[in-house]
Parts: C-alpha cells; sequence; structure tokens
C-alpha cells in the first residue's frame, strides 16, 4: 500500500519554503528545530527524493523540493476549506477570520465598521493586516488571508467579490491655490497644476488615471508619495495638489485648516470598494453575510463628503 505525506510535515515542508531556515521556520510552526527537521527528512524518505539541500547557514529547497512545497500548499488550503465548512456547520459566524485590507481604506474605514461588525456578529474575531493589493492578494491565494477590504477594479480572477460602495474623488489643495475658491473644479484643467499621486505601485494611483484622459500634460508635472497622510502634508506646504478618494476626506484626513477639497466636474470617475475571498472558500456564506451587513451600513451611514460654501473671493477654478 502507498505511505502518504504526514500533513503536519506538509506544513514544514511549506514553512521552509517561505523562510528558507530551519529555525524560523519551525518557530512559525511552533516546534523546535530538531522536530522540524526530522519531520522534513520523513517527508523526503516518503517521497524518495531529497526536497531541501541542508548547509552551515542557510537552507536551499531543491528544484522537485518548490514544486512539491507548491502542491503541498494547495492541498493544506483545501484541507483548511474543509475544516472551515465543517465549522461553518457546527458553528456558523463564529472563528477568526484573517482579513486584508489596502492602506487608503483601512484606516479610514476600519474604525468605523470594525464595532459594527463586532455587534453584529458577536462570535467573529477579525485578525486585520494591512499591505497593497498585490502582496494582500498573493496572500490570499496560499491560505495566509481569509478575506480581503480592497478597491476595485483590480483582477482577482479566481476570487468571489461582494461590492459595498463607491468612493469618488476629489481635489485638495493648500488655501492660497488659485482653485481653491472655485466651486468645482475642471478636471480638464488638472494639468495646469502640479499634481501630487501616491507611487504607481498604490491601485488609488492607476484608478485614478482615467480621471486625468483629459489633461494629458499632467504626467511630466507629477510627484509620487508613499501614502495619503504624506501626500495631504506635501498639499499643505504648497508643494501641489492632489486627488483624495471620499473615504479619506470623510474620514477627517484634510480637516487641519491648512488644505482646501473641492469636487471635481467633467469626466471623473470612482473606485468601489468592495470584499473579496478564494471562491472555493467553505466559509462564502459568513462573508457574504459580512458583505451584506456593510453594504446596509454604508448606505445608511456613509454619507458622501458635501462641499462648504466656497470661500470668499470668488474663482473661475473650474
Amino acid at each position: 500500500m502507498r505511505s502518504y505525506p504526514n500533513l503536519r510535515h506538509l506544513a514544514y515542508l511549506v514553512a521552509l519554503a517561505e523562510h528558507r531556515h530551519f529555525g524560523r521556520a519551525a518557530e512559525v510552526c511552533a516546534v523546535t528545530q530538531s522536530t522540524l527537521s526530522a519531520g522534513i527528512r520523513e517527508l523526503e524518505a516518503v517521497f524518495g527524493v531529497e526536497v531541501a539541500e541542508r548547509t552551515r547557514r542557510s537552507v536551499i529547497l531543491t528544484p522537485i523540493g518548490h514544486r512539491l512545497a507548491k502542491r503541498a500548499r494547495e492541498l493544506l488550503d483545501g484541507v483548511d476549506d474543509m475544516l472551515d465548512t465543517a465549522q461553518e456547520a457546527s458553528e456558523p459566524l463564529a472563528g477568526t477570520i484573517d482579513l486584508g485590507t489596502i492602506p487608503t481604506i483601512g484606516p479610514y474605514l476600519l474604525p468605523r465598521i470594525i464595532p459594527v461588525l463586532r455587534a453584529r456578529f458577536p462570535h467573529l474575531r477579525f485578525s486585520l493586516r494591512e499591505d497593497k493589493t498585490s502582496a494582500l492578494l498573493e496572500r490570499l491565494a496560499d491560505g495566509r488571508l481569509d478575506l480581503l477590504l480592497i478597491a476595485f477594479p483590480y483582477e482577482t480572477e479566481g476570487l468571489d467579490s461582494f461590492m459595498l460602495f463607491e468612493d469618488a474623488y476629489r481635489f485638495a489643495c493648500a488655501a492660497d491655490h488659485p482653485f481653491a475658491t472655485a466651486e468645482r473644479v475642471e478636471v480638464g484643467r488638472l494639468g495646469e497644476t502640479p499634481l501630487l499621486l501616491l507611487e504607481r505601485d498604490h491601485c488609488l494611483h492607476s484608478h485614478a488615471l482615467p480621471l486625468l484622459e483629459a489633461a494629458p500634460e499632467i504626467a511630466s508635472t507629477s510627484f509620487s508619495a508613499t501614502s495619503l497622510p504624506t501626500l495631504v502634508a506635501m498639499v499643505a506646504e504648497g508643494m501641489g495638489a492632489t486627488l483624495l478618494p471620499d473615504l479619506a476626506v470623510t474620514a477627517g484626513l484634510a480637516a487641519q485648516g491648512q488644505e482646501v477639497v473641492r469636487p471635481l466636474s467633467g469626466k471623473t470617475n470612482s473606485r468601489n470598494i468592495g470584499l473579496c475571498w478564494r471562491r472555493r472558500s467553505g466559509r462564502a456564506e459568513t462573508f457574504l453575510r459580512i458583505g451584506e451587513t456593510l453594504r446596509a451600513w454604508s448606505a445608511a451611514e456613509l454619507h458622501p463628503w458635501a462641499a462648504s460654501e466656497a470661500p470668499e473671493g470668488g474663482g473661475s477654478g473650474g
């Protein structure tokens, strides 16, 4: 009869592939280094091949070791989904959900929705991680996260998604900027001012690009920053203007008195905030319930930012 590998030993192999160090892999697996090393040797005996090359300072997976680690990760994900399915049947809406979100959403939405979710689902616990979308999707794919709260459009092939609300863009500038007194800023005039954007690997950058098509010269006058607070700080110093998502504005990001936020007019666009999860997840029903709760909450409580009356002095920024 064929011998089958131990699931725990497969988990050791996956940890070793991720950390490339016996000590760190053992720490992640909550076992001693000797236990993990022995488990890898037993796994090699079952497979009949060497999965790792050991040196005094490091460990290198063999080519077949990499292939087997990838298959092991997929197998363990399937087992996790089986356990989730069983938990969903025996104890629905309970347990821990590893939730990932992006920096342009997390600080401005999580403080508002986590209390709502805790009240609605008292037996659910949320473990939170913030990162860029590509990194979150990678963690979702290999089972290190259960659910993502991200901005769309974004390529999420093989995942199920649930849209919550639209998030429009606003124009932000210093109080002495020529457009500060405009009732609305015309999109076609954005090329007339240095525009600050997030770095290109932030999805907010790509989401805003269609809005800038009317001002192609903007590319030569753009600067980049790593976060929305950094953008606002640069705006307050008069280094240029920027585009802020409505979600951040309503959360008070640009409310220090040194910045002015104005609506946009013309061919504007918005991003969509939504959830996504692995299509095969055994907790899909729970994620749908969470999505329905958040969609209803956002419709009732998340009111779009409304411009105050334009400052005195007039202006024709749009």
